[in-house]
């Protein structure tokens, strides 16, 4: 019973424990979401004033407004981009790394804009106005030095990804054709024209098989020469002196030899004188 007890508590323990745990990660991404909107709402604040004192003012005022705004827009894209390409790619990380050591000077940066938009010395503000667009100049170029890169990488892996995926697919298309290939090898060998010149690879073995033939004969000497030029004489031996074309002499028949029929005359002997 005792067992069961424990048992039972330690489970209401672990739920408890369990609740705790899912109940602060739900409210610190919950402070997070609100925090990321609060930011994006402020900066669109910003972004939304700084636009109207460029086009609303003009003077010092204005042209510090102009400087905030480029810079803030060109490092707000740099960060979307390498963000973005260092997710899929583990390259970006050290271009991430540059880019958050750039994120400090640009910071500084705004925030002495920002306070020499509140100072009432305008002239000492107009005198400064060719360093801090300097500063902000080789800033901007900076960022979007890396922004460029990261995306000219990006257009290059996809190219060649591209790329092989169109060798793939014509390789599937010819593969899919398989009976063009057929007919194609069906039709590759046409029938050789009469007149043609004969095939010198047939030639050469040819005169091959006459010389091999000769160096036999040669071998064999004239003994078998001989012997194979008697046979070849041999079938015309029986024909006689007379040619083909001359008819052959006919045989008597033996009288004697032949059958005797009864109605047959008998022969009368010769007689002698």
């Amino acid at each position: 019973m005792a067992e069961a007890i424990a048992i039972l508590a330690l489970l209401f323990v672990a739920f408890v424990a369990l609740g705790v745990f899912v109940t602060v990660k739900a409210v610190k991404a919950a402070k997070r979401g609100v925090d990321r909107t609060i930011t994006q709402a402020r900066r669109t604040v910003e972004d939304t004033t700084l636009r109207a004192k460029t086009y609303g003012t003009g003077g010092v005022t204005a042209e510090l407004a102009q400087l905030r705004l480029s810079l803030r827009t060109s490092m707000r894209a740099t960060q979307d981009a390498l963000e973005a390409g260092a997710a899929e790619d583990a390259s970006l990380q050290e271009s991430l790394q540059l880019f958050r050591r750039l994120s400090a000077h640009g910071h500084e940066l705004d925030a002495d804009l920002k306070r020499l938009e509140r100072d009432p010395d305008r002239a000492g503000v107009a005198a400064q106005l060719e360093e801090l667009r300097e500063r902000t100049q080789r800033i901007i170029h900076s960022a979007e030095s890396l922004r460029w890169a990261a995306r000219d990488r990006a257009r290059k892996f996809a190219d060649d990804d591209l790329a092989s995926l169109n060798a793939q697919i014509d390789v599937e298309a010819g593969a899919l054709r398989h009976w063009t290939v057929s007919e194609q090898e069906g039709l590759s060998w046409p029938a050789e024209p009469a007149g043609t010149a004969p095939d010198p690879a047939v030639s050469a073995t040819s005169a091959a098989s006459g010389a091999s033939a000769a160096s036999a004969e040669e071998r064999t000497g004239p003994a078998a020469a001989g012997a194979r030029a008697r046979s070849a004489q041999e079938p015309d031996a029986g024909r006689g002196a007379s040619g083909p074309d001359e008819p052959r002499a006919i045989t008597a028949k033996d009288p004697r030899q032949q059958p005797f029929y009864s109605w047959q005359k008998s022969t009368r002997p010769e007689t002698t004188n």
